[in-house]
């Protein structure tokens, strides 16, 4: 197997909060390498460190396993619009250096989620789209997860920071992308949300605060904290210690934390390449292809969001 070693902190949390067992990891990836052998419609990645991430979003069960895998996958016919940016495009590089995504290096806690910064209101949405905002997003999280244990094991932790956003960012969204996001973020990807944190929030936050909520499950919505401009509030749940500078934090100025991950993505290239080529063939699937209406229950016909 060429899967890294857990730290001794991250092994135990994997162990007690995951059912990882180390005698039986090898038996779990090659049960999984089997199944995706036969699945005629499904192209997968099989090596062993981006398998385990399956493994242990689902707490070792094969069959969730599975199921999350094979969404994953189908995302890229249902969503296309997640995937349409690729790390060598202009527009991700450009998008990446304005630091709308800002996932901080250090945890907490050698057994802590790692923590990710959002900032929409550092671009203008009169000359970015939002979906290509987050199909960058999402090369940066599929980074993570793969090179990053407490990613993988202990999960993630978000701050919305909503300072500089506007109604022109909000309207970008449509309730159909956003029940899209929510159903990527909870079912599709390997990701364990801890918990979300929304800083600065503007005039109309709560209408579309109250839409993702509506969409979200109830351990999700358990774990949201608006703190508005109350940092304090902030530093219970996140010290000063991870934090950039320019949060009041000790853990590096946000263009310091970008140069570690524009080094990743370096580093990750070939394997990001070689990511793009995955994905499922509908018409091979055994029995009933899968629709938009099976995934979101929505017919997608819904409108931008209005507000009063």
């Amino acid at each position: 197997m060429s899967i890294r070693a857990l730290s001794p902190e991250l092994a135990a949390k994997a162990r007690v909060e995951l059912n990882e067992d180390p005698k039986r990891l090898a038996e779990d990836l090659q049960h999984l390498k089997d199944w995706i052998a036969k699945q005629p419609h499904l192209r997968a990645r099989t090596d062993d460190q981006w398998l385990v991430i399956f493994l242990r979003g689902c707490k070792f069960s094969l069959e969730k396993a599975k199921q999350k895998l094979d969404l994953f996958y189908t995302f890229r016919n249902m969503a296309p619009e997640f995937f349409r940016i690729k790390h060598t495009n202009p527009l991700f590089e450009d998008i990446f250096n304005k630091g709308i995504m800002v996932i901080l290096p250090k945890p907490i806690a050698p057994d802590s989620p790692l923590v990710g910064i959002f900032r929409p209101g550092v671009y203008d949405p009169s000359k970015y789209d939002f979906m290509d905002v987050m199909a960058a997003t999402n090369i940066i999280q599929k980074l993570v997860l793969v090179d990053n244990d407490n990613a993988s094991v202990a999960g993630f932790q978000s701050i919305m920071d909503l300072e500089g956003s506007t109604m022109a960012h909000f309207t970008q969204m449509s309730p159909f992308q956003m029940k899209k996001m929510t159903v990527f973020s909870q079912d599709a990807a390997p990701i364990r949300m801890k918990g979300f944190h929304y800083l600065n929030t503007p005039s109309g936050f709560e209408t579309v605060f109250n839409l993702f909520k509506g969409f979200m499950n109830e351990k999700n919505r358990s774990r949201l904290h608006v703190h508005n401009k109350n940092y304090n509030e902030l530093y219970k749940h996140i010290p000063k210690d991870v934090l950039p500078a320019e949060y009041g934090g000790n853990g590096g100025t946000i263009a310091e934390i970008l140069d570690y991950w524009r080094k990743k993505v370096q580093d990750y290239s070939a394997w990001l390449d070689e990511d793009d080529t995955f994905g499922v063939d509908e018409s091979k699937r055994p029995g009933k292809p899968k629709t938009a209406e099976d995934l979101f229950g929505l017919d997608g016909t819904f409108r931008k969001l209005e507000f009063d």
